[in-house]
């Protein structure tokens, strides 16, 4: 289905060479999405945490291309060197994309990219990836069109990135940003992310967030086969209900300033995730002995000292620990002492709630 408002008003015609750059980041979703229709499509709403040292930077050059080429034509690199092996995921995307920008048929491309974190550290680089290219392509269009709006750009991007990677949606507004369609939500919409728009307490936008390395080594099972597999499992339609009711509770602890329920919200969407992948079939586990170790000790840690402190969970056996500045020093020196021997050389990332996207 070609959605038109998102159909490109630039004009046709040659296009002189020239690049764009943008830096996105990922994010960390709050209340999750598993499983999708056919589309992209979420099955239920989510909302995550915008980071801030996670992020990729995007260059995009642009020429015509020869008048032989059935576009677009690009190659690909990553931290300076080709990578041929991102280029079948380029291309979908860039013909999911063609319709919306179909000036691209014409180009050759050269993506330059690389990220501020390893690609195996369990942070989503296909989110902040496919935000940075879509928005590449969206500020080119703009060089099109330069009567182009703003805001109708940005959730252009958001819409492009979708196409790319679902969580992409999430990975091009700051702070809070809510995906998916929801009644109570206003402007909410299954095809872009857009930032949340209820009130929020100051204390959220202070958050940290320390990703504790556990595993590094590769996925048994993709995000994309994962998704898949709740189409026919067994508690499918009460998992999309329980993200609905945790969006609905989400939004006062938000509002007030209540960091004990929404502690209590996000460990329950994290261990929720992973119940799915324990029950699917193929069931798999991505959790391992030190993930239950740390979350075990967090949990000790937030009862015995009253911190608030909690984790949650991505596809993977990494701990994000989530806390506000204002008990950063305690937590800190917490992670330290008690969870970083549960990393591989005590690896882990410090980052926090940021800002969105920007141009370069």
């Amino acid at each position: 289905m070609v959605h038109q408002e998102f159909l490109s008003r630039a004009a046709s015609g040659p296009i002189a060479p020239g690049e764009v750059a943008w830096q996105a980041p990922s994010n960390i979703a709050l209340v999750k999405y598993w499983g999708k229709r056919e589309g992209q499509i979420p099955t239920n709403p989510s909302i995550s945490f915008t980071l801030d040292a996670c992020n990729t930077r995007t260059r995009l050059a642009y020429a015509p291309a020869s008048p032989k080429a059935k576009g677009p034509v690009f190659r690909v690199f990553l931290d300076g060197e080709p990578a041929p092996g991102f280029e079948p995921k380029i291309r979908r995307f860039l013909d999911l994309a063609l319709p919306y920008l179909p000036f691209l048929e014409n180009l050759s491309l050269e993506i330059h990219t690389e990220n501020s974190f390893p690609h195996s550290s369990g942070i989503a680089s296909s989110a902040s990836g496919m935000a940075a290219l879509a928005l590449c392509l969206v500020a080119l269009e703009e060089r099109l069109d330069p009567g182009a709006d703003t805001a109708q750009s940005k959730r252009k991007a958001s819409f492009l990135a979708r196409l790319g990677s679902g969580s992409a949606a999430r990975s091009v507004d700051g702070g809070l940003v809510f995906w998916g369609e929801h009644p109570g939500i206003a402007g909410s919409s299954d095809l872009y992310g857009i930032r949340y728009p209820g009130e929020v307490h100051p204390v959220f936008g202070t958050y940290h967030d320390t990703v504790l390395l556990v595993d590094k080594g590769q996925k048994p099972v993709s995000s994309t086969v994962g998704h898949g597999l709740m189409n026919g499992h067994p508690f499918a339609s009460q998992r999309f209900n329980q993200a609905r009711r945790h969006l609905d509770l989400l939004g006062p602890a938000l509002a007030s300033g209540d960091l004990a329920a929404f502690a209590d919200l996000v460990e329950s969407e994290a261990l929720s995730l992973h119940a799915m992948m324990l029950t699917s079939s193929p069931s798999f586990i991505l959790m391992k002995p030190d993930t239950l170790a740390i979350i075990e000790k967090i949990r000790g840690y937030r009862e015995a000292g009253g911190q608030p402190v909690c984790f949650t969970l991505d596809a993977g056996a990494n701990v994000h620990v989530l806390y506000p500045a204002s008990a950063a020093g305690a937590v800190y020196g917490f992670i330290r002492e008690a969870l970083l021997e549960h990393c591989p050389g005590g690896q882990h990332i410090c980052d926090r709630v940021g800002a969105g996207a920007r141009r370069l």
